[in-house]
């Protein structure tokens, strides 16, 4: 039986994820089978295209790094291109259980984004990450309306008609603070999904204060407007 919504496409935005990738896509395609499945490879110096390209996922380049967030916006753009009815985003280092997707389909079809929620406790997550994450949900909750208590996390599920309204505009980690800050500004329903808390590598402090405060200066510029 095919649990999936119709026209349900996978988006893993990928950086150096060779490790990784094969073991996510296989979890994917045994949690939701069929499912097309769309890889960004962001410019990855190890395998990561050809594993992908391997495993029958259709695939993306950007010749160099870009970030995280310009490589979900060309997964965005194919996906509303090819006509998809809902998308869902997931990380490439294993950080969500594919499994977990089940959950996300509760909300198909009612026109909302849906995001995974971790357990955000200083015991399970990395000091530099906790502060970044509340921080920006913070904010994102007072300047966009709605109460968002993860706004970093990449375990998500867009209704695509929806993502027709958004234009965001980070090109890096921040992007997808900017996104639920702009959905509540639209009045988009956001539904919170109960996720685990796993990290397995942690990116670099200073990226995440760079990430952060970009995010930042963006909110600041629009209350200013």
């Amino acid at each position: 039986m095919n649990n999936s919504p119709a026209r349900t496409i996978v988006l893993i935005p990928a950086f150096n994820a060779a490790c990784y990738l094969e073991e996510l896509v296989v979890r994917v395609k045994n949690t939701i089978p069929p499912v097309d499945i769309l890889v960004i490879n962001d410019g990855s110096a190890d395998d990561t295209g050809n594993i992908a390209r391997s495993l029958n996922c259709n695939v993306l380049t950007n010749e160099k790094n870009r970030g995280k967030g310009y490589s979900l916006k060309r997964g965005f753009a194919y996906s509303l291109k090819k006509n998809y009815d809902y998308l869902i985003t997931i990380d490439a280092d294993l950080q969500h259980l594919p499994e977990e997707m089940k959950a996300f389909m509760n909300y198909a079809g009612n026109g909302s984004i849906s995001i995974g929620t971790r357990e955000l406790s200083m015991k399970k997550m990395p000091l530099p990450r906790w502060l970044s994450n509340n921080l920006t949900s913070l904010l994102v909750s007072i300047f966009g309306g709605k109460v968002i208590r993860d706004s970093q996390s990449g375990f998500r599920m867009f209704d695509l008609k929806t993502l027709k309204k958004m234009r965001a505009v980070s090109n890096r980690f921040d992007f997808e603070s900017e996104l639920l800050f702009q959905a509540g500004l639209l009045d988009i329903e956001i539904n919170e999904v109960p996720i685990s808390t796993i990290y397995n590598k942690e990116r670099s402090s200073i990226n995440q204060i760079g990430d952060t405060l970009r995010f930042v200066k963006q909110i600041w510029k629009r209350i200013m407007l």
